[in-house]
């Protein structure tokens, strides 16, 4: 049995060698997920677009359609100046012919104004919805396909809001503010050429009394922009700190820390609270100022305004539409305060949704580019592999191992020795900083990743059970041969639901529990196959949430397996069960054990040790067992304990 790790002899001389100073590496594993993106507000808007190419579909139509919408508004002035100078105040009195006609022209362009603005906001609705929804499932897979280590840099709750409420902050302005913002700008721009039709004094009156308010907002854009910047941070660090409490509860409970949790809690929900307020009351003061800058334009125009009318530069109907046109003006104006309001509060969301999609994804898929791996056992292989955790120091130093193919290997060590990471190097959870790691001689890092998940499954201490039945939670480990990825419906491209891969497989789930030797731990559960796991299989106990893990593992058919041992904290009779399931899995397989009981690496057919990020001694449970090293002093303790 050929291995290429240090030999056992190689122990003395790490002993008496001098210690080096530990060395901290810069993680290439461990990308952090930044708070937001740092683009600018502009930046940021044509980023998003570009990420979300479907709020643009029809655009131009709908642009049409806004126009057609916003230049409707205008009519209402219009028919008010042409009713009143050619209509009632006509030379020979009052003409109601005309009024009427004027009147019943401007409602028929009311209502197909009223329709375009109507078929604007159906075809946002369409676009933005599609785009949207394109940037959720973008951003979703992409949290996906980062490395644990980088997921891990963010609590769980914060990074589903990024998914989640963000985006519907998005959606909002785009929905909303984006249709409000086109058709005051438009109707800013028609009020103002129609304005200086009826009067250019007056209009240069109404800007003059503006552009002090537009000089305002520039800067009050600044101060609002970062208010909801951090507002976003806050409620995405409040979501985390409740989904914490909540997943943690038993815990809690068991702990009495329930107080101080809830002043945790409290804490996240009153730092919200404060950032909400700050956020409202700088747009508040915007706004504040818009309604005192627009009353004044309207008082002062009335006092020009008859003035010009009495100097007869304007008549009476002129100086109505122009009253209306000031309305028409102002509005927007106002409103641009609360589109401020939702454009910084849906940039503050895009930014924070950005920095999650260009977070670098460090354990890359090479997908259709990478080696399709055949099938048959596996050999692996680490060469000269050294890892560090991001921001600490190197935890493996240049291992050199190797696994022969059909070998069941146990890989034994203190608690922090590295063998954990050993396995998670395996499994290409993350990729080492340096060195390779081997699969029948191929860099795992040029595999595509659903070739190496066909071949490779790690059991974990205890599989994670997704709320459903015991039998939708071991169909998970079913794969699609098609496209040798696991076949749990979304990525198996069928759209079905759990329940109809379970009915689907239901042979094979059937076959499965009856080959592991659980038919009997089945058939005492409730409904059996059917019986519901719970919320993270909590009607579950800890040993049974390993036979479905083990069960799911049988289905996926895998070459190797890499098993994080897990029966120190269960009854007698489950471990047995798991004994002998773990037996018919591992039947046949190439096996990696990270084995917490020696019991385990007794049986194994090779035994790996780990000491402080070095493999400092490989062979067979005897062999190692009478040379008097570091696994046999580990194994008389165990030995001495057990009796």
């Amino acid at each position: 049995m050929s291995t290429t790790t240090t030999p056992t002899s190689a122990r003395g001389r790490r002993r008496g060698a001098k210690a080096k100073p530990e060395v901290v590496v810069e993680d290439a594993t461990g990308a952090r997920i930044a708070s937001a993106s740092s683009l600018g507000v502009f930046a940021t808007l044509r980023k998003g677009v570009q990420m979300s190419p479907e709020i643009l579909v029809g655009i131009w139509g709908t642009l049409l359609l806004a126009v057609v919408a916003a230049l409707g508004r205008i009519v209402v002035p219009i028919t008010v100046q042409q009713t009143v100078d050619s209509g009632i105040m006509a030379p020979g009195g009052p003409d109601t012919s005309r009024v009427a006609l004027l009147v019943g022209a401007a409602a028929l362009v009311l209502v197909v104004a009223g329709l375009c603005s109507a078929l604007v906001n159906v075809r946002l609705f369409r676009s933005t919805e599609a785009g949207l929804a394109s940037l959720r499932v973008r951003a979703f897979r992409h949290v996906h396909d980062l490395s644990v280590l980088t997921q891990s840099t963010e609590r769980r709750g914060a990074l589903v809001s990024r998914v989640t409420s963000d985006v519907d902050t998005i959606s909002l302005f785009v929905q909303w503010g984006g249709i409000m913002l086109l058709v005051s700008v438009l109707q800013i721009g028609a009020a103002t050429l129609l304005m200086a039709f009826y009067s250019w004094q007056l209009t240069l009156l109404v800007w003059a009394c503006f552009v002090p308010l537009f000089l305002i907002l520039r800067p009050a854009q600044g101060r609002v922009n970062g208010a909801y910047t951090a507002l976003r941070e806050r409620v995405g660090a409040m979501l985390g700190a409740i989904s914490e409490s909540v997943v943690g509860a038993e815990t809690i409970r068991a702990y009495g820390v329930g107080e101080r949790t809830a002043r945790r809690v409290d804490a996240a929900v009153e730092s919200t609270r404060k950032g909400m307020v700050r956020a409202q009351v700088l747009v508040s003061t915007v706004f504040s100022s818009g309604v005192l800058v627009a009353n004044l334009v309207l008082a002062v125009v009335v006092v020009v305004g008859t003035l010009l009318g009495i100097d007869g530069s304007i008549t009476a109907g002129q100086l109505l539409a122009f009253l209306f046109l000031v309305q028409l003006f102002t509005g927007p104006v106002q409103m641009a305060t609360e589109i401020l309001n939702e454009l910084q509060n849906a940039v503050a969301g895009w930014r924070r949704v950005l920095a999650v999609v260009e977070t670098p994804v460090q354990v890359v898929d090479k997908g259709a580019q990478g080696v399709r791996s055949p099938r048959g056992p596996a050999h692996v292989r680490l060469e000269d592999v050294r890892f560090a955790y991001p921001d600490g120091p190197e935890v493996l130093h240049g291992v050199d191992l190797d696994f022969p193919a059909r070998t069941s290997v146990a890989v034994v060590g203190a608690t922090g020795s590295g063998k954990t990471t050993i396995a998670k190097l395996v499994t290409r959870l993350m990729d080492p900083t340096s060195g390779a790691v081997r699969l029948d001689g191929v860099d795992l890092r040029d595999l595509s990743a659903a070739s190496l998940r066909e071949r490779v499954v790690l059991v974990p201490q205890e599989g994670f059970l997704f709320d459903g039945t015991l039998a939708e939670n071991i169909a998970y480990g079913v794969r699609d041969t098609s496209a040798g990825a696991p076949g749990a419906p979304d990525e198996a491209g069928t759209g079905e639901t759990p329940a109809q891969t379970a009915a689907r497989h239901a042979d094979r789930i059937d076959a499965a529990v009856a080959e592991l030797g659980l038919t009997d731990w089945v058939a005492d559960l409730p409904d059996g196959l059917g019986s519901a796991v719970g919320q993270r299989g909590e009607a579950l106990s800890a040993g049974e949430r390993q036979l479905v893990a083990i069960a799911r593992a049988y289905l996926a058919e895998a070459d190797l397996l890499v098993l994080d041992e897990a029966t120190s904290a269960v009854d007698p009779a489950t471990e047995v069960r798991i004994a002998r399931a773990l037996d018919s899995l591992t039947a046949g397989r190439s096996t990696i054990t990270i084995a917490h009981r020696l019991s385990t690496a007794e049986a194994a057919d090779l035994v790996v040790v780990v000491d402080a990020g070095h493999v400092v001694e490989v062979g067979p449970h005897a062999e190692l067992a009478a040379a008097g090293g570091v696994y046999a002093s580990m194994h008389a303790s165990w030995v001495a304990q057990t009796r």
